[in-house]
């Protein structure tokens, strides 16, 4: 199905004509870079959404209509998609994680997640197209559609199984963010307790069998230590796919910059990321307020509808704080003058982040950031080398290591109670 509803950004540039207002003097620019670059986000959470608003029932969201209507809008719908010129989507295919280690059946659920992706590609063949490499995404830039590939947020997804890790890739998942918000067995996260001091010897053999399949190596969410680890055993470049610079925004979220001069080493990116609590030290603290102010009202609240109204009541008294698209910009200055132009990337995490930045509140507003970069001084080419090729890049390099690897050794057989030994779970947990 085509796109059915017009576009808000003409809207919007009609409306700033007719009040006298200057246009935006880079958007030509932008808009040339982006029709021959294709701007490749590596992150976005609307399956979830879907998940969590219709049980992925496609036909309950109309994904090619303008969803801003709705009574709790999404950040990103297909007219919406067109207006901010995305060429290429990481679409996240994201289970919680509710215990250290996981749980039987997050396989499934991730499956589950996939299926939607596909599903929802197939509705919409005007506008979007599966893609499984980089030259994937460069020739459904020519076609005018946007490029669809899946990035599994989180490696409890695979079960502590190189064999399913196997199949994730068979079914299409491009990348894989070795942990989410709680430690595994083989790997510690940035948000939770750590256990093993990184990755467990299990969790290198993940990292191994990762480069040898083709699969981008997700350090998003973990534990310096285990970027660190991660980054000794990977003969490929790894992303981060959604995170921003420690430096600037001290969230555990954000990579250090120990991290980040390893990472220049390994060729790889960072993605940077819009997610409020990442990008300002005063939305960070807003955030983690508003967290703890949550479990506070859980643990007193009686009923499911009490705790719902305290919260909102909570919200409305004590806004979130927004960072900016300025503020945004200014992580991308740092890493730029760190490690330099060619290791930076866009992840925004729409759909699976609080309201955005102020001037990025969805996935209509990238070119108004591509903007600000030429405003102050980027190149063309600095800003098609963070739009897209970068990424591109690193993804050409890892299929060429795994065509290498492939030649050279058979799929990991090691099971993880082989070399980390049997489970016990920590009294942490």
């Amino acid at each position: 199905m085509g796109l059915v509803a017009a576009s808000p950004l003409l809207f919007l540039m009609a409306a700033v004509a007719a009040a006298g207002e200057e246009p935006d003097p880079y958007h030509a620019r932008v808009k040339a870079i982006l029709t021959t670059t294709p701007l490749i986000d590596g992150h976005n959470d609307i399956p979830y959404r879907y998940k969590m608003r219709v049980d992925n029932h496609l036909e309950r969201l109309d994904f090619g209509s303008d969803l801003t209507s709705l009574e709790k809008p999404t950040d990103t719908d297909l007219p919406r998609m067109r207006d901010g010129m995305v060429g290429g989507q990481f679409w996240s295919v994201y289970i919680p994680i509710k215990q250290h280690g996981g749980a039987p059946g997050d396989a499934s659920r991730v499956l589950d997640q996939i299926d939607l992706v596909n599903r929802l590609v197939a509705r919409y063949p005007d506008d979007l197209a599966m893609a499984y490499t980089a030259e994937d995404i460069v020739q459904a830039h020519k076609q005018g559609k946007i490029a669809s590939l899946i990035g599994m947020e989180g490696g409890h997804a695979i079960e502590n199984s190189l064999a399913t890790l196997r199949m994730m890739h068979q079914a299409g998942a491009r990348y894989m963010t070795l942990t989410h918000g709680k430690g595994l067995r083989w790997a510690d996260s940035a948000t939770d307790e750590p256990r093993l001091g990184g990755l467990s010897p299990f969790g290198k053999e993940v990292v191994r069998e990762m480069n040898r399949l083709g699969m981008l190596v997700d350090l998003s969410h973990v534990s310096p230590d285990s970027m660190h680890n991660a980054l000794d055993v990977s003969e490929a470049p790894v992303i981060f796919s959604h995170s921003n610079a420690y430096a600037v925004t001290a969230n555990p979220r954000n990579v250090p910059d120990d991290v980040l001069l390893r990472l220049k080493d390994n060729n790889g990116v960072i993605m940077i990321t819009f997610f409020p609590a990442y990008c300002s030290t005063e939305a960070s603290a807003s955030f983690e307020a508003g967290k703890l102010a949550i479990q506070k009202i859980k643990e007193s609240s009686t009923t499911p509808e009490e705790t719902e109204t305290r919260v909102n009541a909570y919200f409305e008294a004590n806004p979130p704080i927004r960072p900016t698209l300025n503020q945004v910009a200014d992580h991308i200055d740092y890493v730029r003058d760190l490690i330099g132009i060619d290791h930076i990337g866009i992840g925004a995490d729409y759909d699976g982040m609080p309201p955005g930045p102020i001037g990025l509140e969805d996935v209509s507003t990238y070119p108004a950031l591509f903007s600000e970069l030429l405003r102050r001084g980027y190149s063309d080419e600095d800003v098609a080398k963070i739009a897209g090729k970068n990424i591109l890049r690193v993804m050409r390099e890892a299929e060429a290591v795994s065509k290498t690897l492939k030649s050279q050794r058979e799929p990991s057989d090691v099971l993880i109670d082989e070399v980390d030994g049997e489970f016990q779970e920590s009294p942490a947990s």
